[in-house]
């Protein structure tokens, strides 16, 4: 009996391989700027984009790039990702020269390390990326969900199930973050 394609995939290949799917789905658009400041970062709200930081991954190179993204289209991301998995999934960030603009900048696999929202509102105000290079470490804080509780017999009889930790800190290559952590 032939195995298919899939059973053959190692753990580590499986988890490149979903990377590489939402890096191909999920590009980020955005345009450089060359200030900050609240004033500024209002400005930009207001005319529907979002401020943002692309931080560089190695600790002797503390290069920061300062961008802004439409809010529509993050927006659109973390309805399809889900808000609890955004800030462990890999994203393509392409940078270009205006809004609307053909001529590309640069591009580069980003991970998003922080989501600052409005309190009252729910709006994203700002966010915060980390260069995902290939080859390099990062630690990402992956989300855990617990797969089966419907099925439980003692939370079906009114128990609760404790949990301690939403997320774990987990070291890997950028190319193989997982995007949630399942549990039986």
């Amino acid at each position: 009996m032939q195995q298919q394609w899939w059973r053959k995939l190692t753990a580590a290949n499986q988890l490149k391989w979903a990377a590489e799917i939402y890096r191909k789905y999920h590009t980020i658009q955005a345009i450089p700027r060359e200030v900050s400041g609240p004033r500024i970062s209002a400005r930009d709200r207001a005319q529907g984009r979002i401020p943002a930081v692309v931080f560089s991954s190695s600790a002797a190179d503390s290069e920061k790039q300062l961008i802004t993204t439409e809010r529509k289209q993050i927006h659109s991301i973390l309805k399809a990702v889900g808000p609890n998995f955004f800030c462990s999934t890999t994203f393509k960030l392409q940078v270009r020269a205006g809004s609307g603009s053909s001529l590309l900048l640069h591009s580069k696999n980003v991970l998003p390390i922080k989501l600052h929202r409005d309190e009252e509102t729910g709006k994203v105000l700002n966010m915060v990326f980390v260069c995902a290079e290939e080859g390099s470490k990062l630690e990402v804080d992956v989300p855990v969900v617990f797969n089966g509780l419907d099925a439980c017999p003692g939370l079906k009889k009114g128990g609760q199930l404790n949990t301690i930790r939403k997320t774990l800190k987990y070291l890997c290559p950028t190319e193989c973050i997982p995007q949630r952590l399942r549990w039986m």
